[in-house]
């Protein structure tokens, strides 16, 4: 059994500031630490589950070098590969050539949501609201249709109970959830310990990969629409002229393909 884990650091128990997860501020070591253990959890959960390859993606954005590298090295189980370093929602090989699963670990609800810890979509400066279809999604709801794509299914996620709401209001109560901490506001939570945290993500894990009770892979209708409203009206400038993709108003562009892997590639290449 091949599994994908995507993992981002917002999700994370005990996380509830930016500086706990942007690069060179004083608490990003301690976030990066809380990251790397509960992506650790959740290999040894699927390890135990039967997965006989593991491949997980860093896919925070920390800023500067420090982007989508900001899991511990050296703390890494050795029971999964790792991609490190890649721009986000782009690694798509294991989908390719066939993933059975994939697990979202420190996964954070979309812009705006109430109560949603760090909540945001792809920038919390850039980005205010996207849509697939007219569907509002999250960071898990574009992953989620990336996979889908290649037919493979989102079985899990670890997060607040915001982001564990959303990603089943998308894709179905049969996805497993591990909520290790519930928002008292944007930078406040009530939060799992660390390694009660890890217990519940790996424990449920290997729940969500043995049961094998797994929603369908979320394929939007062709041709798909994935329309964003940006922060700014000068931002749509930078969509001008890419193939497969309208300027509709101020401050939104959208996106049209006869896959979402379409409509997702050409809103980020000319």
């Amino acid at each position: 059994m091949r599994v994908m884990i995507w993992g981002d650091m917002e999700g994370v128990a005990c996380i509830q500031s930016w500086e706990q997860v942007t690069g060179g501020n004083p608490l990003y070591p301690e976030g990066r630490v809380l990251f790397t253990e509960e992506m650790n959890a959740a290999v040894r959960g699927a390890r135990a589950a039967g997965a006989d390859e593991i491949i997980a993606v860093d896919c925070h954005g920390a800023g500067g070098g420090w982007s989508f590298k900001s899991l511990v090295p050296e703390m890494l189980d050795p029971g999964a590969e790792w991609v490190l370093g890649h721009p986000w929602a782009r690694y798509i090989t294991p989908l390719e050539q066939g993933t059975d699963a994939v697990l979202f670990v420190g996964a954070h609800a979309r812009a705006g949501a109430p109560n949603g810890v760090l909540s945001h979509t792809v920038s919390s400066e850039a980005w205010y609201n996207a849509y697939i279809n007219d569907v509002p999604v999250g960071e898990s709801g574009i992953l989620a249709a990336i996979c889908g794509v290649w037919d493979t299914p989102a079985v899990f996620v670890a997060g607040d109970t915001a982001t564990c709401d959303e990603v089943r209001d998308l894709l179905g109560d049969s996805v497993v959830i591990a909520p290790v901490k519930i928002g008292l506001g944007r930078f406040s939570a009530r939060s799992l310990a660390p390694t009660v945290a890890r217990r519940l993500i790996e424990d449920r894990t290997g729940e969500a990969l043995t049961t094998r009770d797994w929603p369908a892979p979320y394929k939007p209708q062709s041709p798909v629409t994935f329309r964003v409203e940006l922060a700014s009206i000068d931002q749509t400038a930078a969509f001008a002229g890419r193939t497969g993709v309208q300027i509709v108003g101020a401050r939104t562009v959208v996106s049209t393909g006869n896959t979402f892997w379409e409509a997702w590639s050409q809103f980020w290449y000319r």
